[in-house]
């Protein structure tokens, strides 16, 4: 009989949601927006130490309006990040601009200093700087951000920190997603904490940040009548979801230091064998550990990523392949990308070895333990060949 499923990262409630829930339902505040929109905001903005915030229905959404404040159009040029999800480079498209991808680095997985500081030396000297540069904190490790913010400031071109997957990691004391102009979070359903969609944009701008709401609520005018001077969006997140957003931050610390454990226990189980290397942790950051993420060794070890996810699915286990990089995306074809080195593109190693390892802040012990067992045997048995 087929044991219980595994989710690589499920929804994981308080208990505490029901109780905004339900105040939203007595005070008939469902929609549009409402206190807990507004509490959200206030609260997600003192976590992670901004001025201000705006609560969105997506963190693609928020990545969209960030781009609209800093004035990308048709013609521009954006770099990002290449090793992740598409969302993060979706919104470039969106606006009618060209992405340029950026490889990533082997202390980090994230962005490369390097070869970012290429690809604006080039673009400097062909007379076209990126309007911005969007950079991704991998799976809750924090890029090298101050490197990448001190190149970009050399440039004068502003930098939206994609942290979508890394609320509640730090860099050098400081909260990831703070970095940059703008900061983004993503609450997907899979996310260290959810509100099932939606998504905050963060920053020290607060004028920004009123702009931003402004353009995400319609554009709607000032006035008695619905009145429109400009392009808008229906990108405000509801008072319901920014209710359970509410529980979900009471125990976002809880959640990492949960996610943390997941690591700590594969590390310890899978880290003595030759054939596996986990992701890094830069000295200096903390990362959330939103994913486990590891690389497998498949000429020593003569078994693929995908051997080891489908062995895993086979006990109803789930297991997914690192992101594949945007500039390997059939949608992305013919887009500029500039690699760590020359000769070596380090998204693409990362792409071929990686997989992403059942990481969810309420895993049992035994169901770890039955990720873990089912990694071993399936090691075991391409070793007994």
């Amino acid at each position: 009989m087929m044991e219980d499923r595994i989710f690589l990262s499920s929804p994981h409630m308080s208990g505490r949601e029901e109780f905004y829930i339900h105040n939203a339902f007595e005070t008939n505040w469902i929609a549009p927006l409402g206190p807990n929109v507004d509490a959200f905001e206030t609260e997600m903005a003192e976590y992670v130490g901004m001025n201000g915030a705006a609560a969105l229905s997506s963190g693609t959404a928020a990545i969209h309006i960030a781009l609209q404040l800093l004035d990308v159009n048709r013609g521009d040029t954006v770099f990002c990040s290449s090793l992740t999800f598409i969302a993060s480079a979706n919104p470039i498209i969106y606006q009618g601009a060209e992405p340029v991808f950026i490889d990533s680095e082997p202390d980090t997985w994230n962005m490369s200093p390097q070869a970012l500081e290429a690809a604006l030396k080039e673009a400097e000297n062909e007379g076209k700087l990126p309007k911005a540069v969007i950079v991704v904190n991998l799976y809750g490790q924090s890029a090298k951000m101050e490197e990448i913010v001190s190149l970009c400031d050399q440039y004068g071109v502003p930098v939206i920190e994609d942290a979508a997957e890394s609320l509640g990691s730090s860099y050098k004391g400081r909260k990831s997603g703070t970095f940059g102009k703008f900061g983004i979070y993503s609450f997907n359903g899979n996310k260290i904490i959810t509100t099932s969609g939606g998504g905050m944009l963060v920053s020290d701008d607060e004028e920004a940040l009123r702009k931003a709401r402004f353009l995400a609520t319609q554009a709607r005018d000032p006035a008695p009548h619905y009145q429109h001077s400009k392009l808008g969006f229906n990108y405000r997140m509801s008072n319901i979801l920014a209710g359970i957003g509410r529980a979900q931050l009471e125990v976002l610390d809880e959640r990492v230091a949960a996610r943390r454990a997941v690591f700590e226990r594969y590390t310890e189980s899978l880290g003595v064998l030759e054939w596996v290397e986990f992701m890094p942790e830069l000295e200096g950051t903390m990362s959330n550990r939103w994913l486990t993420a590891v690389t497998v060794d498949q000429e020593r070890l003569g078994i693929s990523p995908m051997d080891l996810i489908n062995a895993l699915a086979e006990e109803n286990i789930e297991a997914r392949p690192v992101w594949k990089p945007l500039h390997l995306q059939p949608l992305f074809k013919g887009a500029k990308y500039y690699p760590h080195e020359a000769a070596c593109s380090v998204s693409d190693y990362l792409f071929a070895t990686g997989l992403c390892l059942p990481s969810g802040s309420n895993m049992t012990v035994e169901e770890q333990i039955r990720v873990i067992r089912t990694v071993k045997k399936a090691v075991r048995s391409t070793l007994a060949v």
